[in-house]
């Protein structure tokens, strides 16, 4: 059974769209193998940050060439990993109310000290999600698919090196991180 069909059909079933082909065994076998892990406000690092742009604007001071201010509607998120020989697996998002989520990934490390991100250590593609109202041919919360397995795929190649990685968190369209329960599974394995 391939990791991909795997993947695919536990979208699906998050997502809704379709039944699953897979059986049911072959299915509690993989998720027993599966770690989900939460995304985690980081509030004191987004003080930092907010702190950093407030400084700036009080002294009329610009921004460093390439430096990555934070947004009021960003916000630093965070992983950590116990494990680090991981696969990732898949997404689940959910959208409490209509907006738009994007997440992006760092590939430096911050500590609360460094506050100076630099828009070359930001992960692209970024993964959007979003959920819309009264459309009815949207159900659950909808992303760019490609774009969605490629950051998971980069995620987990910094997995290999870090036992943390940061994300900015941006909220728009009325998502608000009240609105939002994010999380990534990976499965075990080199």
């Amino acid at each position: 059974m391939s990791r991909a069909l795997v993947s695919r059909c536990l979208w699906q079933l998050r997502r809704g769209t379709t039944r699953c082909t897979m059986s049911h065994s072959s299915l509690l076998a993989f998720m027993a193998n599966t770690l989900e892990l939460r995304f985690g406000p980081d509030p004191q690092l987004s003080e930092v940050m907010r702190l950093r742009v407030q400084s700036l604007q009080q002294r009329g001071q610009k921004r460093q060439d390439g430096e990555r201010l934070l947004r009021p509607d960003e916000a630093v998120y965070r992983l950590d990993f116990a494990q680090q020989s991981l696969r990732f697996s898949h997404w689940t998002v959910r959208l409490a109310r209509p907006g738009r989520l994007a997440i992006t990934a760092t590939s430096q490390l911050w500590t609360p000290d460094l506050t100076h991100l630099m828009t070359p250590q930001l992960l692209e593609p970024p993964a959007v999600f979003w959920s819309v109202v009264g459309n009815p041919r949207q159900t659950g919360t909808e992303c760019y698919e490609a774009n969605v397995c490629e950051l998971g795929e980069r995620i987990t190649e910094l997995a290999k090196v870090r036992k943390v990685i940061y994300f900015l968190f941006a909220f728009g369209e009325g998502c608000c991180p009240d609105a939002v329960d994010c999380s990534i599974a990976f499965t075990a394995g080199s």
